[in-house]
């Protein structure tokens, strides 16, 4: 290993400018935690019919829990991923209290407690809206948390951050009477720039642009994943920030009107953009938000209000001349080499504002302790100048604005509680919903197939690989898109096999997604049995080592093949089939009885599902 020796001048002392760490202004309200418990006496004492609970708890944010009706799963409202160190530890001290001891950070940058008893629901509302959060509308037929780019703010492609305009829309929206009812639900994105933020799979995607000085946007309409998929459109070259709201209140006055309310299977606006055609939905958003600027009152607009959302003076303060060691965080590392470097090769990001860094803590699947959300409180209200965190669609947290001074420390301080796993933005951090362990609609645990992945890549040293670093990996437990699994490099999603009649846990792998702004949705290759996913990866990366020379990273090597443009012995998706025949097919019960039962279960496996809860 080379010596730590690059030089670069940091601040000495705090680093930014700023008076005091400011706190959101609340978004939570006690009294709904009273009227959520006032609810559930009255569902208890048959006074409120099942489906009409169901849709008020749904907007509250309690989903129902796999096969168990007197169980929810309580989704926390993050807008645009922000969360303080108190909210934290408020969640740690809920989650023991309430829930099974840990949380769990979903691909939209929700905070989800699984397992809460229904009757404890209220005082999960009332603890959180102590500290500002809320559960309001993170569920049912309402505009879902707005997400955020982690990296807004110190992205160096963005053209400004979009951090604010992120939180005005979920505050404009948040109880809004227009959005309370809608189709089904909505969802809005906001990037940071082309690469960032997963602009084109949401009803609603943003991404900053400026022309001639002006701030604006280009919006992208009717993009979303699930059993059918669809990459949104680009509503025109440019949105300036005084059309925002007026843009966003057009598509969502257009999906409720014009929504599918029957079929639930298509009632998402992707399908009503796909029904009506691109270039008539077009222009019936523009005339829509002709109307709206018209009839929308000062006081109304004035509700969205952007400055009101700016972090106070944010800014570096001038560096003082001092000179320190810095990491090379782009230098090749080894398996065997020293942890802390092996942490930074593969969590640590410069940003664009000079001498700080983005760390990126390593969550299996998502899930975090509450004794490891408390110490990690502690670690960013003291080692990050920012003094919050963001949560990330890769189901990890981002710590921004860390000095290179204190690297060392905050490394030390999730080693001790078992969160500095190396290899956070690389292959080996593997994306998962929750599958099985709660949802009413999977049929597989890709929740435990996507730790087992981590696990074993961190243990092969493939986050050390930088051929590897841009691959991605993400798993659904259903076809629904819930991990993702359509913009992935290598996505797979659950199901299940026959053999005779006995049942087996199966994935369909898909090949080839990206989620820029160019996105490119995956193609399904074929179906590989549950216990043979890792198996079946690492063949791939075995044929991908044996082409190197054709040069380019994995990413590469796999887009060539969907194209059918490899150049090596795999020439397409078909040949990609015929070598990876042989691992991929599913023995009988009786020679391989492990293949017929799923992770995380010693008994037999069996396809059981319930009622979905993705809309009220």
């Amino acid at each position: 290993m080379t010596d730590l020796n690059v030089e670069a001048t940091v601040n000495s002392d705090s680093g930014l400018t700023r008076s005091s760490t400011k706190q959101d202004p609340m978004w939570g309200k006690i009294e709904e935690s009273e009227n959520f418990a006032k609810n559930v006496k009255h569902f208890r004492q048959k006074k409120l019919a099942d489906d009409d609970f169901r849709r008020y708890r749904l907007q509250h944010g309690a989903y129902g829990s796999r096969l168990q009706p007197n169980y929810s799963m309580v989704r926390i409202k993050v807008p645009g991923g922000l969360i303080y160190p108190d909210q934290l530890e408020k969640i740690a001290s809920l989650s023991e209290a309430f829930s099974i001891g840990s949380a769990h950070i979903s691909t939209r940058q929700n905070i989800q407690l699984h397992w809460v008893q229904l009757e404890d629901v209220s005082e999960v509302i009332r603890g959180l809206a102590e500290v500002g959060l809320t559960t309001r509308e993170a569920c049912g037929n309402t505009v879902r948390n707005v997400m955020c780019s982690h990296l807004a703010g110190v992205c160096p492609n963005e053209k400004f951050d979009s951090t604010p305009y992120a939180k005005a829309i979920a505050r404009f929206f948040l109880r809004n009477p227009m959005c309370q009812n809608l189709p089904r639900k909505f969802k809005i994105n906001c990037a940071c720039c082309e690469d960032h933020g997963l602009a084109r799979i949401a009803d609603i995607g943003l991404i900053p642009s400026i022309i001639d000085g002006r701030r604006g946007f280009r919006v992208y309409l009717g993009g979303g994943l699930g059993a059918a998929s669809f990459v949104g459109h680009l509503l025109e070259d440019f949105t300036p920030e005084s059309r925002l709201l007026a843009t966003c209140m057009a598509t969502i006055r257009l999906f409720d009107r014009h929504g599918n309310r029957e079929n639930m299977a298509r009632n998402r606006m992707r399908y009503l953009v796909q029904e009506l055609g691109w270039e008539k939905f077009q222009k019936l958003v523009l005339k829509e938000r002709s109307i709206v600027e018209m009839t929308t009152s000062t006081k109304t607009a004035g509700l969205f209000d952007i400055g009101a959302e700016q972090e106070e003076s944010l800014s570096p303060r001038a560096l003082d001349i001092k000179t320190v060691k810095l990491p090379i965080i782009e230098e090749q590392v080894l398996p065997d080499g020293a942890p802390y470097q092996r942490w930074l090769h593969g969590n640590v990001i410069a940003q664009k504002q000079p001498g700080y860094f983005t760390t990126f803590i390593t969550l299996a699947a998502g899930d975090i302790t509450a004794n490891q959300l408390r110490i990690l409180a502690g670690a960013i209200r003291n080692l990050s100048e920012e003094a919050s965190a963001r949560n990330t669609p890769h189901q990890n947290l981002a710590i921004r604005y860390v000095t290179a001074a204190n690297l060392p420390q905050l490394y030390s301080k999730l080693a001790s509680i078992g969160l500095a796993n190396p290899g956070a933005l690389t292959i080996s951090s593997a994306v998962g919903c929750s599958g099985t362990t709660s949802c009413n609609l999977a049929i597989t645990n890709s929740h435990r197939l996507a730790k087992e992945i981590e696990y074993r890549f961190l243990e092969l040293g493939l986050d050390t690989d930088d051929s590897l670093r841009d691959t991605t990996i993400k798993i659904s437990g259903c076809p629904n898109s819930c991990g993702q699994h359509e913009i992935a490099t290598i996505g797979f999603f659950g199901g299940a096999s026959r053999v005779g009649a006995t049942m087996a846990p199966t994935y369909t792998m898909l090949f080839g997604g990206d989620s820029g702004e160019f996105s490119v949705l995956a193609k399904p290759i074929m179906r590989v049995p549950a216990k043979r996913v890792i198996d079946t990866i690492r063949r791939i990366i075995e044929l991908y080592k044996e082409e190197r020379s054709f040069g380019g990273s994995l990413k590469e090597w796999i887009d060539k093949i969907v194209r059918g443009e490899g150049i090596g012995k795999v020439k397409d998706i078909e040949g990609m089939k015929k070598l990876l025949s042989a691992i991929t097919q599913l023995p009988p019960a009786d020679q391989e009885p492990e293949m017929y039962r799923d992770y995380g279960n010693d008994i037999k496996f069996s396809a059981k599902t319930a009622r979905g809860e993705c809309a009220a």
